[in-house]
């Protein structure tokens, strides 16, 4: 029996691939035990015991970013959560350590490695955080999303997906998405999301040109987040969202997405092979941009700036494209080779690899 730790949270970006390698090793080998190392704070906190996993908390020890009151507190709150993490490691006998990043990642590697068992790195976005760029340097194996992560020794290996998504036959599913949003199969359908909260600006333009989407011809399905006032108007090859459970479903029945470049978003989207036009999200790092860079060398994406996005950018960039039936193809043969389905199983390739080392 091969007993894993797998340590990483806070959001969605982070916990969601963690699952997903969760319950791959689960399927394969019932009798292995997977542990989830988080904090009470992050997204894990709830959907980690939601999944059937047991979470085994570690303090949220942020790394200080100036010289304060925090900065000094440092050294021994980190020096506590480490050694809370090696007493896991001793105490359920883990074998190997898989971090994906966030707040639990950086003790469960120093404390792996000063146990003396392997642990391995995957990072989702373009640009690494903190936590997987210290775990690199003396991590097993190390895998990145998207190609020209600068992390030492990166292999690229995809992102871990959702099975639903992994596993998913687009026109298998086509026409029973068309009837649950109520569109019609034989038409082209544009996707438009902003994630479960939305995005103001991308909900603003395509609400006010999407007259102008149905009118080429193409139907919109507008998923505008729980946040959003806006309300279905109940117009010919329009559909308006607040959220969807099945995302499997929006994506069989999308031609074309529209959306924000989150490290998910994009690796789903790429494997999936759908054209995609991204609008990075502004505030942060500028991680969103770079995750959708491979995508747009290889010619499966265009992207246009969030302050760019307007109803006439709509008007004038994404409806011209819509109707250049030659550039979607184009796009969608391209957009085969952007991504992979077979993220988790290469991380997992890679435990096998540690954990036998």
């Amino acid at each position: 029996m091969t007993t894993y730790l797998l340590a990483g949270g806070g959001t969605a970006g982070h916990v969601n691939p963690l699952l997903a390698v969760a319950d791959a090793l689960r399927e394969r080998a019932p009798g292995d035990e997977v542990l989830v190392l988080g904090t009470a704070e992050g997204l894990e906190s709830r959907l980690v015991p939601e999944r059937g996993y047991e979470l085994l908390i570690v303090e949220k020890v942020p790394f200080p970013r100036r010289p304060n009151g925090a900065a000094l507190r440092f050294p021994v709150r980190f020096s506590r959560a480490v050694k809370r993490v090696r007493r896991y490691v001793r105490e359920r006998g883990v074998d190997v350590v898989l971090g994906v990043g966030g707040y639990a990642a950086t003790p469960a590697y120093v404390a792996a490695k000063r146990e003396k068992i392997p642990f391995v790195v995957h990072e989702a976005n373009a640009k690494p955080g903190l936590a997987n760029i210290l775990g690199a340097r003396s991590a097993f194996a190390v895998g990145t999303t998207f190609p020209g992560t600068p992390l030492k020794r990166g292999e690229v290996v995809g992102m871990p997906l959702r099975p639903e998504i992994a596993e998913l036959d687009r026109a298998a599913l086509r026409a029973e998405a068309a009837e649950a949003f109520g569109l019609d199969a034989s038409a082209p359908v544009l996707l438009a999301f902003g994630g479960s909260l939305g995005a103001r600006r991308i909900n603003d333009a395509l609400w006010q040109a999407r007259g102008d989407v149905t009118g080429a011809g193409w139907q919109l399905l507008h998923v505008v987040g729980d946040r959003s006032d806006l309300v279905d108007p109940g117009e010919p090859g329009y559909a308006l969202r607040s959220y969807i459970d099945r995302m499997d479903l929006a994506f069989a029945l999308a031609d074309v997405v529209l959306c924000r470049s989150g490290a998910s978003t994009v690796a789903e989207v790429s494997a999936l092979g759908i054209p995609a036009v991204y609008v990075p999200y502004a505030v942060g790092n500028g991680e969103q941009r770079l995750n959708a860079q491979s995508s747009i060398d290889a010619g499966a994406a265009i992207v246009i700036d969030d302050a760019d996005l307007t109803p006439e950018t709509v008007r004038r960039t994404v409806v011209p494209l819509l109707g250049d039936a030659g550039q979607i193809a184009a796009m969608a043969t391209a957009a085969e080779g952007a991504g992979t389905r077979e993220g988790t199983r290469n991380v997992i390739r890679m435990l096998d690899a540690a954990a036998v080392r």
